[in-house]
């Protein structure tokens, strides 16, 4: 609960946000809201949210106000009009403090300080792996961001490092906040404590080109040569790269041992948890990794590929591979799979490790930089 003092008025600018759409930024604004709503009873919040998406992301305390705005996020081009026109408008007559821009993009012209989450810089890192007309609107929009922002978020180091590097911006309006993870998770690993799990490996992707699944369906193709019970689950949004993993499936005989779930429920995800044997995450590039975390903290034995910031969160606590290696993504997948006593060991440490990040130590961190940025004093926040 903050302390005494006078009450920011806080908004948060949602238009980006299409329910199943768009992967982990929209586990990453409901997971953090809901964390704030149980720290901050007195701040206002002022969800401005698309015509796709409804009330319910909004969290039910009487400090939160759903402002609904006249745009659909799937019309790309107007919605960023409105973010840059109509958004600015609503927080000038709302008498606004910060806004707050979890989603990559901000209006250049806010009436407030504005606070602006990058959760990677993969168009610059990775330009390959976007679409040719969708390349100059992520270049204009968060360069744009940089520069225009009182105050940036990078979710982790290796974020915050590709920040200084591609933009001229000062260290000092860069802060690093880790994600937490889902207190549902330790449920589940006192749950698996006491069930076999099945011959399930597991996958949390959305099915876009970096995320390396074309690699990981060969390796799982001859991981059920010598295992023909395996099957694999890859649950996440269906990207870009969906044809084509569809296909390899396919073309290796593969439609009965493979599913793809597309975008589940929470509680379908937590049950796809509590089944697995383990884990896998190949990705070759990623801003934080939050599928990594949340199946340690499950107790779900994980391999995931050896890259930053994977290696900040998991190394020493999950078996780690170099992502375009197929031999090695094979063996630390046979590891897991014919060794009890390592999955069991896994399965101990994984959440030791996790306890470490929290969404309510996040939120209490991105409080703090609303109070700073808007040049109030900082108050205390009990977590």
């Amino acid at each position: 609960m903050a302390s005494s003092g006078s009450p920011l008025r806080i908004g948060v600018n949602a238009l980006y946000l299409i329910p199943g759409g768009v992967g982990g930024t929209e586990i990453f604004l409901r997971s953090l809201l809901a964390a704030l709503a149980r720290i901050d009873d007195r701040n206002e919040y002022f969800l401005f949210t698309n015509l796709e998406t409804g009330a319910r992301l909004a969290p039910e305390g009487p400090n939160f106000r759903h402002v609904r705005q006249p745009v659909r996020a799937v019309v790309r081009p107007w919605r960023i009009l409105w973010e840059q026109t109509g958004l600015p408008a609503a927080a000038r007559r709302l008498r606004l403090d910060v806004l707050f821009n979890p989603g990559f993009t901000a209006p250049r012209l806010a009436p407030c300080s504005t606070v602006t989450v990058f959760h990677d810089l993969q168009h610059l890192r990775h330009p390959e792996y976007f679409r040719w007309f969708d390349r100059p609107a992520w270049r204009l929009l968060l360069a744009q961001a940089a520069r225009s922002s009182t105050a940036l978020v990078a979710v982790s180091e290796a974020t915050r490092a590709d920040l200084l590097r591609y933009y001229p911006i000062p260290d000092s309006r860069v802060t690093v906040i880790p994600h937490g993870v889902d207190e549902r998770m330790f449920g589940i690993a006192a749950e698996r404590a006491r069930r076999r799990p099945e011959p399930l490996v597991l996958c949390v992707s959305t099915l876009h080109p970096h995320k390396n699944l074309l690699r990981l369906i060969d390796v799982f193709a001859r991981l059920r040569r010598h295992r023909p019970e395996l099957r694999l689950v890859i649950a996440g949004v269906r990207g870009f790269e969906t044809a084509a993993i569809e296909d390899r499936i396919a073309r290796l005989g593969l439609q009965e041992a493979v599913e793809i779930t597309g975008w589940i429920s929470r509680e379908a995800l937590y049950e796809l948890y509590r089944r697995a044997l383990c884990s896998v995450y190949p990705s070759t590039f990623e801003g934080f990794g939050l599928p990594v975390l949340e199946a340690m903290a499950a107790a779900v034995p994980t391999a995931c590929s050896a890259i930053e910031p994977l290696r900040e969160i998991a190394e020493g606590w999950a078996l780690m591979f170099d992502p375009h290696d197929e031999r090695e993504m094979e063996d630390a997948l046979t590891r897991l799979l014919e060794d009890e006593a390592l999955r069991n060991w896994l399965a101990g440490q994984g959440p030791v490790r996790a306890r470490a990040y929290s969404w309510e130590t996040a939120a209490a961190r991105y409080l703090a930089l609303f109070q700073k940025v808007s040049g109030r004093r900082s108050e205390t926040v009990a977590v």
